[in-house]
């Protein structure tokens, strides 16, 4: 999707699934083709006191209320940071992120993480070997080639029919992050889950409605899709 810019954000509702394709999934590309793999980011929502309005918001390991909308099967979480999500995913499930540190504290807390090459070369590396693919406050640290490689090299390793859960910030979390390259809205997310030849089967806006996304860090943009059966 090269030359896309930036789309405006609209207000998320439930929208129809998108038609599904009859033809083989891709399968996964090479730890030397996997191009944007290494990319995945560290970023995660501000933690700290819990302040205002944030003391009104869901507390706990984040977006597990999300992860329930695409199954409780293992969960393959791509920018996995120290953790934080992962571990309240199913067992079995698997993160990966770009930065050694982390990986090595998701390790600590006995979890299964890698760097990006180190999973690629792992036995956890298979075709549809997890049940749904998480990735939060990733996308809009990258450019429309790195996302649309990052989709095309972890999309196969989810199961025919299983979820995935695209997550970004919405204005005031754009603006705390420090390595964010543009505003990757609902329609945004769209275009990169049909470009990645996934069904969207629904976006809203999360924990709070759209309109509170300009003033509450921890609001983002949540896209659901399905990888064809």
């Amino acid at each position: 999707m090269s030359g896309r810019t930036d789309s405006s954000a609209t207000t998320g509702s439930p929208e129809a699934p998108a038609p599904r394709t009859e033809s083989a999934p891709r399968g996964p590309r090479s730890a030397d083709t996997a191009g944007t793999a290494p990319h995945a980011s560290t970023a995660r929502l501000p933690s700290g006191v819990r302040t205002g309005a944030a003391r009104l918001l869901p507390a706990g390991a984040p977006y597990r209320r999300q992860l329930r909308r695409i199954g409780t099967g293992r969960v393959l979480e791509i920018g996995c940071g120290t953790g934080d999500t992962l571990t309240g995913c199913a067992p079995g499930s698997v993160g990966v992120d770009h930065d050694p540190r982390s990986v090595e504290r998701c390790r600590a807390r006995g979890l299964t993480a890698y760097t990006a090459d180190a999973f690629l070369a792992s036995p956890h590396a298979r075709p549809g070997a997890f049940d749904a693919l998480l990735s939060a406050h990733v996308l809009e640290q990258l450019d429309d080639e790195q996302v649309e490689g990052l989709l095309r090299a972890y999309v196969p390793y989810v199961r025919p029919g299983g979820g995935v859960l695209l997550i970004t910030p919405q204005e005031a979390g754009q603006r705390a992050e420090e390595a964010a390259v543009r505003f990757t809205d609902f329609p945004l997310l769209r275009a990169f889950a049909r470009s990645a030849g996934l069904a969207v089967r629904r976006t809203y806006s999360y924990p709070l409605p759209r309109s509170a996304g300009k003033l509450l860090r921890r609001n983002v943009f949540v896209l659901v899709g399905q990888v064809p059966r």
